[in-house]
């Protein structure tokens, strides 16, 4: 007979036979069936403080769905299948990891150890840096799905379901001023996985460092050393500011000798790093922010936009008029930059804006805030780990879409804090 977890350990051990068959960070939806019959078995449900800021969330986008078929000043297109896909997986994405917590946070300690499941999350880490050591050295792997072979073409042709449903090792792009791929495998782009391997890092270390043997000490120091090459080549600055803040932020929260300890071991990987080949990429990164104009007019664009519709939003994005250098909507032959950028499409909080106007942005924040100010005295590793992935979700709503898989993620912390309230690691 199953045991109760599986459908986690689906979701976090097997991520890669999803993202192999297409599915990839759909596979939450597909697996909140199976989580939903598991607590429908159990009622009556248990659920945390806080969790309301989420059912208003979801209440709030059902309500933006009204607005589907308007068309905010500065945007173009009409109402159609594109729109109504993105807003539909939008909606079951929200549920899903709604589900996700209830599930995870109603499964007793015997039938999910929280070890086991901060250790799921590290095995996931594993396959993100897998992932990313593909796509620096074999950038151009990519191959069919099997999702995308019977989906028909007017939904696998949608660059937004193209990214999820179609695997591929890394994401091209002009960063440098030259083409040049970012690892992006397991996931849907770059950026995701710029998002996600840290808040995965947080949970690797917790589980196969912090309540690990000498044996396991010695694996995470090597995937740790192995995972620098993809974090680098990543290019992905956000990552790198996520990295350092929660170097402060555990200096700041740890005391003692593990303080000092965890000093000396930045010292050296900092000292190392610097006399290694990705040190004078990492400077090159630095030096272009080719990112800062396009992201200035996106946000702008999406602020005046989300203006028009401030309570409920227009339940999908919507594609700006223009970009950041002409007026000019759509590539031509003299100007192949002159695409037209979706709106919110640089940090969830501009997504928010644009889907759900400033209310909906407003009660994603509060059930982050909430959860951070509830846990903050929770000093246990789990604890302090969990917070720290919730301060992460703050500073990463700025440039990082929580959509598709970091949404997962982060609910997963969240659930690991609520089950810490319900009995410690032994």
């Amino acid at each position: 007979m199953l045991s109760p977890a599986w459908p986690i350990a689906a979701l976090l051990v097997g991520y890669p036979v999803w993202w192999a068959l297409g599915f990839g960070g759909l596979a939450v939806i597909v697996l909140a069936v199976p989580m939903a019959v598991i607590l429908w078995r159990r009622r009556p449900i248990r659920v945390p403080r806080g969790f309301g800021w989420w059912v208003l969330l979801i209440c709030g986008y059902l309500l933006s769905g009204l607005m589907l078929g308007e068309m905010p000043p500065g945007t173009y297109g009409e109402l159609g299948p594109g729109r109504l896909v993105g807003y539909a997986m939008r909606l079951a994405l929200y549920v899903a990891v709604l589900v996700m917590v209830l599930y995870l946070g109603n499964l007793t300690e015997r039938e999910l150890p929280q070890l086991r499941l901060v250790r799921m999350l590290g095995v996931l880490f594993v396959t993100t840096i897998a992932g990313g050591l593909l796509g620096v050295f074999y950038p151009s792997f990519s191959f069919t799905s099997p999702l995308e072979l019977v989906l028909p073409d007017w939904a696998a042709g949608n660059s937004f379901v193209q990214n999820l449903i179609h695997p591929t090792a890394a994401q091209t792009q002009k960063v440098l001023g030259f083409a040049m791929p970012r690892p992006e495998a397991p996931f849907e782009w770059a950026n995701a996985w710029g998002n996600n391997v840290s808040v995965l890092l947080v949970w690797f270390v917790v589980g196969w460092w912090t309540y690990g043997g000498a044996r396991q000490k010695v694996f995470v120091a090597a995937v740790l050393a192995l995972a620098a090459i993809p974090v680098v080549y990543s290019l992905n600055r956000g990552l790198w500011i996520g990295l350092g803040l929660a170097l402060v932020y555990l200096v700041v929260r740890l005391g003692g000798r593990t303080r000092v300890a965890l000093c000396a071991a930045a010292a050296v990987a900092a000292v190392a790093f610097a006399l290694s080949p990705l040190a004078a990429l990492f400077a090159q990164r630095l030096d272009k922010p080719h990112s800062n104009d396009i992201r200035a007019f996106t946000v702008s664009a999406t602020v005046a936009a989300a203006a028009h519709s401030p309570i409920i939003g227009y339940g999908n994005t919507r594609n700006a008029m223009g970009n950041h250098r002409t007026i000019t909507t759509g590539r031509t032959q003299w100007c192949d930059g002159c695409g037209h950028p979706p709106l919110g499409s640089d940090g969830q909080l501009w997504l928010l804006l644009i889907t759900q106007g400033f209310t909906g942005a407003a009660l994603y924040v509060a059930f982050f805030v909430g959860a951070i100010r509830r846990h903050w005295s929770d000093r246990s590793p789990v604890g302090l780990a969990g917070v720290l992935v919730m301060g992460l979700v703050l500073l990463y709503m700025f440039v990082y879409d929580g959509l598709v898989t970091p949404l997962s993620l982060y609910l997963i912390s969240f659930a690991l804090l609520w089950r810490n309230r319900l009995g410690d690691l032994s």
